[in-house]
């Protein structure tokens, strides 16, 4: 284990009510979960998301913390939060990464494995 280490774990849901497909507008929204799974308290400081859609239209967007907070995680301790996403296509993928610093100072970055923003029943 790592003295140093945030796990990242994502859930997507397409919301069909937000989202406007004749006007290429189709929304998505991720549900975030953070646990700290090193041995040290970490506090994330930053975001930076790469997110593709279908097209390979790539948008980045980097900020402070996720929804307002920059949470303290204890070891052990989780952070959940939601957010969302609007593509011009049917489906898309995010990565990305946060910027971290433990309470002793240390930086790191916790990687966000890529995942697929995606209507129902569209992936084969």
């Amino acid at each position: 284990m790592s003295t140093y280490e945030f796990t990242v774990s994502v859930r997507t849901q397409y919301l069909p009510d937000q989202s406007d497909p004749e006007r290429t507008n189709f929304v998505f929204t991720y549900s975030i979960t953070i646990k700290n799974t090193g041995t040290v308290a970490a506090q994330l400081i930053s975001r930076h998301w790469v997110i593709t859609d279908a097209n390979n239209h790539v948008e980045e967007v980097r900020g402070l913390g996720v929804v307002g907070h920059q949470p303290l995680l204890q070891p052990g301790e989780v952070f959940e939060y939601t957010s969302g996403a609007a593509l011009q296509t049917q489906q898309g993928s995010m990565v990305g990464e946060y910027f971290c610093v433990a309470e002793d100072g240390h930086q790191f970055e916790a990687k966000i494995p890529e995942f697929v923003l995606s209507l129902p029943r569209t992936l084969h």
